[in-house]
């Protein structure tokens, strides 16, 4: 009894121990737990600090309170000793996003964090310099500070970090440089290193140091100016390694030998952009493992090599702009057969292929993006391609591809989301009941078939980002779906068709960005616009009405509608549009005068507005020279002409328009002198003041036109001023270039985007007088100079012959008078010359381009003074050169003998019309049969002109 006693005390001894051991071990486990869950005070210090040098607008690190800094965002904390080793702060879009991102200054508190492993603050906008004191956070194996606009010197203390496995700088944003890199080689265990737009330039020798990376598995060099690739390595430590960027640099060899030919084991190559030249190299064929090969924008030429073969692993190739030059077919016979159902990329845009698409089965079956695009490729699309059923990108745009494309071709492409055909002359023909399979997200159609009916598949397409159908021959009424259909449509344009319609009231509820709706049939009035419009083209069509006094579209930048029947005032508010670069409103039916949307003194030294381009030109709009141009000091482009404006030109166009370079104010009211002020404008390369009633003289200080003196130099800047707007892809949307016609060469021409290299003095058509200073030959960098119609007096200057860019010279009409400068025949660009109507004396220079231009008789007429072997008349005391003979008069042998040459050639007509017709006199059988013959061929000649007009009638 007593045994069992015992050990029952015993067993509850034990159990007690046994309660008291696990109570212990329970609440040794809730204190390291406690541990885990609260940071280091001193980390939490440091922390908070670095926190208070932080610009945080979007309240990100709002999280960061209390006292446990474990709990906050971006920060982690090792479950084992409680110490903060990953530090992730990157933001949200690296591209999109500028809200939502952090700035400020970096603290060097963060050296209290030393147990930090995890560094990254990309996507940010620090705009500072890359911290050295990052060198002494001994155990970083994680950097990150891409894209967050970190400039300045590289530091070499990151070369203590020897734990370091990843280190990105992609400064797309920034301005990083580094002097010497001799400090990575001490980065052992480095294994991602991206350097992308760090300036290399100066390093020569940069591949030895990088080949002391034995575990590197990723380098990305990109665009850091590099110059030198060496042909190979001695020895290459570089195993391990995948990926290799190297696009954009500064090679400029050939594409054989290079080192990293020898590195079979690459998965990734991308030595774009990169100077290479010289044939596609056949060490492609050892690259077996390469899975992304991008050889694009360089200077390879030829057919890919046959080795090509042996990529068995090849999923995405890239060759654009590169100088195939061969036959399509050939190409895709030298594909790689082992991966034809591995590859999902193949851009062969901009090589120069030729031929056509071959007609049997490729087996892609994997093929994603298949890119074509602006080669030579002729004949019709096979039907094969209609079996790419994974395809979503297909362009196929700027090549000569015809034929018909229809159901079979597109029916199976679910997955399609871009389709690019345009600048072909393919003919798309399905069943009007036809509802495509594909939800498009960019489809360009420009110049094909589409017409004459408006394509009813289109209503089905409710995703679409970009829609261009421009000069596709649709000549049809816009149906009511398509403004519900493209009304989440980005960019538009159908321009260059026969499409009728109206602009709808709902206009406004659209989410469009660029619209072009230029050379159609569109009437009625413009409605409100949609409010995020940027770019809108409405130009050559029939629109009615007054302009709208609200747009909407505030930041409304390009606005063109020339060449309607617009009526009414110009509304005020449209100058108040601040974002409007370019506006065109001219050849319509506006009246008025323009308004000044310039409320007081005080408003014109405060606001600015962005126009570059204004036309207001061919409308009947009237009163003085608009005030409200003195707040755009960005114009480099004002067309006034063909209005009614009257009084003086202001004197402060020369201190506020200082940005001008063209200045048209032809055919209007104008009067007064020309202001002196006027040549403050050093950039001004184009001036037409003609027919207007300008008195007084040519200011001398017109020296000071340096864009009439400096060639080569007129067009920089002008970008934005006759700019073409936004391009998706190949598709050019608000594609303006000014449909400007320019007086010159004696008629009137038009200039489209080559105005900008256009230099132009023309003041003809007033009442100027004096002389013509002899400052005016310093404008060498003119094309055209008309000074006709005014009373100017005295001689010609004598540096005209220095302008030898002139193609156009017109001095007609003036009270001119002396000699003609001999320098005259210097200008070797002449094309039309007018002298006419001076009081001109002496010998007429001769040589060089005179000699070439047509009727020197209306060159010079009005001239009674002038003489020369140009002219009929022989100048006083001219010594005869019988070797030359004037084209106007020869000697008196060649006379004779041109007269005696006619008199004989008419006297042989006579003798033989008398001949025939004594015959059909006499002969009545002979003149039967003629007659009978006239009335035969008449006849069918009646019979050939109806019967093709009825045809054509039919087809029309």
């Amino acid at each position: 009894m007593g045994t069992i006693q015992l050990s029952c005390i015993q067993i509850a001894i034990g159990l007690l121990f046994l309660t008291q051991a696990k109570s212990t071990k329970e609440e040794t486990s809730a204190h390291r737990n406690y541990t885990i869950t609260s940071c280091i005070s001193d980390e939490r210090s440091a922390l908070v600090t670095f926190r208070a040098g932080l610009s945080d607008t979007a309240n990100r690190l709002s999280s960061w309170k209390g006292g446990d800094c474990c709990q906050w965002k971006g920060v982690h904390c090792s479950n084992i000793t409680g110490r903060v080793i990953r530090l992730d702060l990157h933001g949200p879009d690296c591209h999109n996003s500028i809200v939502q991102v952090l700035g400020g200054n970096i603290s060097s508190s963060l050296l209290g964090l030393q147990h930090l492993q995890y560094l990254d603050l990309s996507c940010n906008r620090f705009e500072l310099q890359i911290l050295e004191f990052l060198g002494s956070l001994y155990n970083l194996k994680y950097i990150d500070l891409s894209n967050s606009y970190f400039v300045g010197r590289v530091p070499p203390q990151l070369g203590n970090l020897s734990n370091l496995r990843y280190f990105s700088l992609d400064s797309t944003l920034g301005d990083t440089y580094s002097r010497d890199i001799t400090w990575l080689s001490r980065l052992t265990s480095l294994q991602h290193l991206d350097m992308t737009f760090v300036n290399l330039s100066t390093i020569a020798h940069w591949l030895p140091v990088v080949n002391m990376l034995p575990f590197l598995k990723i380098l990305r060099l990109g665009y850091c100016d590099l110059t030198s690739s060496p042909d190979s390595l001695q020895f290459s430590n570089l195993t391990s390694l995948e990926i290799l960027d190297l696009l954009a640099n500064d090679f400029l060899k050939r594409s054989t030998p290079n080192w990293f030919w020898g590195l079979t084991r690459l998965k990734y190559l991308d030595i774009s952009a990169s100077g290479l030249h010289g044939p596609f190299p056949d060490e492609i064929g050892n690259m077996t493992s390469m899975v992304r090969l991008d050889l694009s924008s360089n200077d390879l030429v030829g057919m890919v090599p046959t080795s090509m073969k042996n990529l068995c692993n090849l999923e995405e190739l890239f060759l654009f702009e590169n100088n195939i030059n061969g036959c399509i077919a050939e190409f895709f016979q030298r594909l790689p057969s082992c991966s034809w159902n591995k590859l999902q990329t193949l851009d062969l845009a901009f090589t120069n292929l030729t031929g056509s698409l071959p007609t049997t089965s490729v087996p892609l079956s994997n093929l994603t993006i298949l890119d074509l695009s602006c080669n030579k490729l002729t004949g019709p699309l096979p039907l094969w391609i209609g079996e790419l059923t994974k395809l979503k990108s297909l362009y196929l745009g700027s090549n000569n591809l015809d034929g018909v494309i229809h159901e079979g071709h597109l029916s199976r492409l679910d997955m399609l989301d871009v389709l690019t055909l345009s600048d072909n002359s393919i003919a798309i023909v399905v069943s009007p009941a036809w509802v495509p399979a594909f939800n498009l997200k960019t489809l360009e159609l420009r110049s094909c078939q589409l017409g004459p009916k408006f394509p009813m598949w289109l209503r089905w397409q409710r995703q679409l980002y970009s829609l261009d159908i421009s000069n596709t021959s649709i000549s049809d009424t816009l149906p009511d779906w398509f403004w519900v259909s493209t009304s989440s449509v980005l960019y538009i344009n159908i321009r260059d068709n026969k499409i009728r319609g109206v602009l709808p009231s709902t206009m406004e509820f659209m989410r469009g960005i660029a619209m072009d709706f230029s050379s159609n049939q569109l009437t009625g009035p413009i409605p409100k616009l949609p409010t995020n419009l940027s770019n809108l083209d409405i130009s050559r069509n029939n629109l009615v009405g007054p302009l709208p006094l609200d747009f909407g579209a505030s930041g409304l930048q390009t606005l063109v509608l020339f060449d309607n029947c617009i009526s009414g005032n110009i509304p005020s508010s449209l100058f108040k549009l601040q974002s409007l670069s370019l506006l065109d409103i001219s050849g319509n039916n506006l009246t008025g005068s323009v308004p000044d949307c310039l409320d007081n003194e005080s408003t014109i030294n405060t606001t600015s507005l962005s126009i570059r381009n204004l036309s207001l030109r061919n409308n009947h709009l009237s009163g003085e020279f608009p005030s409200f141009l003195q707040s755009c000091n960005l114009l480099i482009f004002l067309d006034l002409s063909n209005n009614h404006f009257f009084g003086t030109l202001p004197t402060w166009i020369g201190q506020k328009l200082t940005s001008l370079a063209f200045l048209r104010l032809r055919s209007n009211m104008f009067y007064g002198h020309i202001p002196v002020e006027l040549m403050k404008i050093s950039n001004l390369q184009y001036l037409d003041l003609a027919y207007n009633n300008i008195t007084g003289i040519i200011p001398t200080p017109i020296v000071n036109f340096k864009g009439m003196i400096l060639m080569g130099d007129n067009d920089a800047g002008y970008e934005e001023a006759f700019g073409h707007g936004l391009a998706i892809g190949d598709n050019e949307l608000v594609d303006y270039s000014e449909n400007f016609t320019v007086l010159t060469k004696g008629q009137e021409r038009l200039y489209t985007g080559e105005i900008i290299f256009m230099v132009n003095l023309d003041l003809s058509s007033n009442n100027l007088v004096g002389d013509i200073p002899e400052e005016i030959g310093s404008l060498v960098a003119l094309k055209s100079l008309n000074l006709s119609w005014n009373a100017f007096s005295g001689k010609i200057p004598e540096k005209i012959g220095a302008l030898v860019q002139v193609e156009s010279l017109d001095l007609s009409h003036n009270k001119l008078s002396g000699r003609i400068p001999t320098s005259l025949s210097a200008l070797t660009s002449l094309s039309r010359l007018n002298m006419s109507y001076n009081n001109l004396t002496g010998e007429v220079p001769s040589g060089n381009q005179l000699q070439t231009l047509e009727d020197p008789a209306y060159i010079y007429v009005g001239n009674p003074g002038l003489c020369g072997p140009l002219l009929l008349q022989k100048c006083p005391g001219q010594v005869e050169d019988p070797t030359y003979i004037p084209a106007t008069q020869g000697d008196n042998e060649g006379v004779t003998d041109v007269t005696s040459f006619l008199l004989a050639m008419g006297s042989g007509l006579v003798a033989g019309l008398w001949v025939v017709f004594c015959i059909f006199l006499f002969k009545k059988k002979w003149r039967v049969s003629w007659l009978s013959l006239c009335d035969s061929m008449y006849d069918r000649i009646s019979v050939l002109v109806a019967v093709t007009w009825a045809s054509l009638t039919r087809k029309s």
